[in-house]
C-alpha cells in the first residue's frame, strides 16, 4: 500500500506544474493503451490526460506509478506536440519522460502518419538521450476503429544502450457508450525475448471528461504478469 506523506503531495504538485509548463514548449501513448492513433488534437487545443494510477506486477514484485501525464497540443496541418511523464512515488523520482511530435499527412477513412519522441534523461542515473519513432495507421468505419503502430528505438540514457522494435494493434468498438478495445502489443530490445502483452480497456465520456482504464496480461517471460491503469482526460481550448 502507498502511504501518501506531505512530501509526496508536494512533489506531485511540483510535478504537475512542471508538466503543464512543458506543454507550452515545442508521450507513448493513447491511454489506457500502448498503441496510439493516427490522429491529432484539434488546432490550438490542449489534450490533457492524467493517469491517477498504474500498477505493474512482475516476477513477484509490484511497482506503482502515479501520477502519469500526457499533455498534447494540436497544431495546424495535422501536427501535434507531445509530452509524456511518469512518476514513481515509492522512489520519489521520475520513472520516464519524453517530448516529441506527431504528423498525420494523410487523414481520412484510412489515416497514416509518423510519431517521433525524444526520450529524456530524467530518471536517476540517466546520461544522454534516446529516440523512438514509429509508423501509425488508423482505419475507421461507423462502428469500429483499428489502429496499427510499428517502429523502433535507440536509447542511450543508460550505460547499456537499448536498441529494438515495437509493434501493436488495437481494435476499438465505437458504437457503444464505453468504447471498449482489445490490444496486442509486442516489444523487443537487444535481441532478447519479446515482451508480448494482451490487453483490454474502455474509454467513457462523462461530461467534459473521459474516464479511461485498461488491463494487460503478459504472454511471455519478458512481459510483466499484469498491468492495470486508470486515467482521466479532457480537452482545453488555448
Amino acid at each position: 500500500m502507498i502511504r501518501v506523506t506531505p512530501i509526496h503531495l508536494r512533489n506531485i504538485f511540483v510535478f504537475l506544474l512542471v508538466s503543464l509548463t512543458f506543454y507550452a514548449m515545442p508521450v507513448t501513448a493513447f491511454p489506457p493503451y500502448k498503441t496510439t492513433d493516427a490522429d491529432t488534437a484539434d488546432p490550438n487545443t490542449l489534450e490533457l490526460r492524467l493517469g491517477l494510477i498504474q500498477v505493474e506486477r512482475a516476477k513477484g514484485e509490484t511497482e506503482y506509478l502515479s501520477p502519469l501525464i500526457r499533455a498534447n497540443i494540436g497544431l495546424p496541418n495535422k501536427l501535434e506536440l507531445i509530452s509524456e511523464f511518469e512518476y514513481l512515488p515509492d522512489e520519489n523520482e521520475f520513472g520516464d519522460g519524453a517530448l516529441g511530435i506527431k504528423w498525420i499527412p494523410s487523414f481520412g477513412e484510412l489515416s497514416v502518419g509518423l510519431e517521433t519522441l525524444a526520450l529524456l534523461p530524467i530518471r536517476h542515473g540517466d546520461d544522454g538521450l534516446g529516440i523512438e519513432s514509429q509508423f501509425l495507421a488508423t482505419w475507421r468505419n461507423p462502428n469500429m476503429r483499428v489502429h496499427v503502430n510499428a517502429g523502433g528505438f535507440h536509447d542511450k540514457r543508460t550505460s547499456n544502450t537499448e536498441n529494438g522494435w515495437r509493434a501493436s494493434i488495437l481494435t476499438e468498438m465505437t458504437s457503444t457508450q464505453f468504447r471498449p478495445g482489445i490490444e496486442l502489443f509486442a516489444k523487443q530490445k537487444n535481441g532478447e525475448d519479446a515482451d508480448i502483452r494482451l490487453g483490454a480497456g474502455f474509454i467513457k465520456e462523462v461530461g467534459k471528461f473521459e474516464i479511461r482504464s485498461g488491463i494487460h496480461l503478459g504472454l511471455t517471460n519478458e512481459a510483466p504478469d499484469i498491468v492495470f491503469n486508470f486515467w482521466i482526460s479532457t480537452k482545453i481550448p488555448l
